[in-house]
């Protein structure tokens, strides 16, 4: 009797999932793969949590859309795993799954007054410009000054998005009521707080450099924030970015007061550590910080000295977190599924049969896109050395046929949306653009984008 095909429910269509997809259909492995997405479309992260000024990282979509439109990955967006169908549907059709459902959560900060009205997670401030169908088409932009809280790359777009003057996002694909927002947005001034010194940032070179060069927006920093311990020397001798990043924030302390003519402001503070979000009836009027000290090793403790900053709103930009996944292992301390080297593992240690995770619910939030292959390549190892031990008792789906899983979720009243309705997509939002010497305008209602995949009449 010959092996019949392997089937594969891969769940998550960002790099993560398209990559582990990518690198199972080049093995010698006889698959089926298909590829689930939450949302109408694909691309995950990419298309909703990278800024629209940011063309070049979107490019990343350009190569992840040539191993889709190939035609042996099928895509099926629009099929919410959890609520549409869960483990026990997809061990029906499949013989193995692998999680690929990222970090889309802001991580805590536990401080007093989080909570305030006011106060944000960057991750949602993200979701809203970038045009993610889940989150509210408005945003409250009524302030002059606000907090961001953080020292990496979200904290630098969301302070940007914040302070970047709405004309100057005009030919990117920013979404028109996004666009809006921006446009009467009063601000002037956006605070940046990182607890250790310039060293210790996570800033990339290049998304530093381009902070600077915003139309009318100045980039100050404080000579008095910048320390440097032995931990943050050997940082830079031994780190040719953090030499780069550090140079940069350097040459700003050498700007003449008189150059900073800018009708908007991005202000750099090192070593202050956010200790408290100051509230008046319910609203944020302020931030506490407390300042730090190196201490030798690029770490920074309290000094007990605070300061408190009048700002009107609050961004904390300190992290993604996973989320729980039904019937699925989950580590509620990491925010990540249990596992070993993509092997998915249950609360006793034990593997779970034919369950595997990669990108950041495997990992966590960390490292760049690029990482996430190498990720990909471990997880596809361990299941094709697990299919091999195996053998035909590996093959444990009922319904093989790739058209049963399809027919079930019709019968479940699931408009299940393919890489051709993709396509349509696609093309109706270079249309919106095309007017406009813009690439795209990203169509942002979830029931539009569905009638556009599926060729129905546009909902109003």
């Amino acid at each position: 009797m010959s092996t019949p095909t392997l089937r594969v429910a891969v769940v998550g269509a960002g790099p993560a999932g398209i990559y582990a997809s990518d690198i199972l259909s080049k093995t010698d492995l006889d698959v089926s793969i298909d590829l689930y997405e939450r949302l109408p479309a694909p691309f995950g992260l990419v298309r909703y949590g990278v800024a629209p000024d940011h063309p070049r990282i979107k490019q990343i979509i350009v190569a992840l859309h040539k191993v889709l439109e190939r035609g042996d990955i099928r895509l099926l967006a629009n099929v919410d795993y959890g609520t549409d169908l869960k483990l026990d549907d997809l061990r029906q059709f499949y013989d193995a799954v692998i999680f690929s459902t990222g970090s889309i959560r802001d991580a805590a900060l536990p401080i007093p007054g989080i909570d305030l009205e006011g106060s944000y997670g960057a991750a949602d401030f993200v979701s809203w410009y970038d045009g993610h169908p889940d989150v509210p088409r408005t945003w409250p932009l009524q302030h002059q000054q606000v907090a961001v809280i953080g020292a990496g790359n979200v904290a630098l777009d969301v302070a940007r998005i914040l302070a970047k003057h709405a004309d100057d996002l005009l030919p990117t694909e920013v979404p028109g009521n996004v666009y809006d927002i921006l446009k009467a947005n009063p601000i002037t001034d956006v605070h940046v707080f990182a607890r250790r010194g310039p060293a210790q940032v996570k800033f990339s070179p290049l998304e530093l450099r381009e902070l600077g060069h915003v139309p009318d927006v100045d980039v100050i920093v404080y000579p008095e924030d910048f320390e440097f311990d032995e931990g943050s020397m050997a940082a830079i001798h031994s780190s040719n970015q953090t030499k780069q990043v550090v140079k940069t924030l350097t040459d700003w302390t050498l700007r003449e007061p008189e150059e900073l003519t800018a009708s908007r402001r991005i202000h750099l503070h090192f070593l202050h550590k956010p200790a408290e979000v100051l509230g008046e009836d319910g609203k944020v009027v302020g931030l506490r910080t407390e300042r730090t000290a190196l201490n030798g090793d690029g770490n920074a403790t309290g000094t007990g000295q605070l300061h408190d900053w009048p700002v009107q709103a609050v961004y904390r930009a300190v992290g993604y977190f996973g989320s729980p996944l039904v019937d699925i292992p989950f580590d509620d301390v990491a925010g990540v599924i249990p596992n070993r080297e993509g092997r998915v593992v249950d609360v006793d240690g034990d593997q779970l049969a034919g369950v595997y995770c990669t990108g950041w619910i495997k990992r966590g939030p960390v490292g760049l896109i690029g990482h996430t292959k190498s990720d990909a390549s471990e997880t596809i190892r361990h299941l094709a050395e697990d299919v091999a031990a195996g053998g035909e008792a590996f093959y444990t789906a009922t319904d093989r046929d790739p058209a049963a899983v399809t027919d079930f979720l019709s019968a479940r009243g699931v408009d299940v949306i393919e890489w051709s309705g993709w396509e349509l997509l696609d093309a109706y939002e270079r249309s919106l653009g095309e007017p406009h010497g813009r690439e795209r305008i990203k169509v942002v209602p979830r029931e539009q984008m569905t009638d556009i995949a599926l060729g129905r009449t546009p909902a109003v």
